[in-house]
């Protein structure tokens, strides 16, 4: 059974950056691809960031030049830097295992953590 904590969570203001951190136990992550989504309101569920288990990243188009998805092995870790802020951005942010090695379906979530950007 895999967990995964989000942490790095806030508030800040437009312009602002932020690190959204992902611990996973009960499996290693690096043997799969790894993803961040956000959610806002009455709104699905939104891919923001996918990492694949050979390193090769993708972004949604909103995101790109912004955010940075990155994974710490050695802490079963994987990352989100987000700098130049906007409003837009904020949601819940959920860190998700994958099935496979690449972009294929998700199976296990974090419980998710507030990013608000005003």
């Amino acid at each position: 059974h895999v967990q995964l904590v989000e942490s790095g969570g806030g508030s800040v203001q437009v312009g602002g950056s932020l690190r959204l951190s992902c611990v996973a136990s009960g499996d290693t992550i690096s043997r799969y691809c790894m993803g961040w989504f956000r959610q806002i309101p009455d709104k699905e569920r939104e891919g923001v960031a996918g990492i694949e288990s050979d390193g090769s990243t993708s972004y949604t188009d909103s995101v790109k030049g912004r955010f940075t998805i990155s994974r710490d092995n050695g802490k079963n870790t994987l990352n989100l830097q987000m700098n130049s802020l906007k409003a837009e951005d904020t949601a819940v942010y959920y860190c998700a295992k994958d099935l496979l090695t690449r972009w294929v379906g998700f199976d296990y979530w974090g419980q998710g953590t507030q990013v608000t950007v005003s």
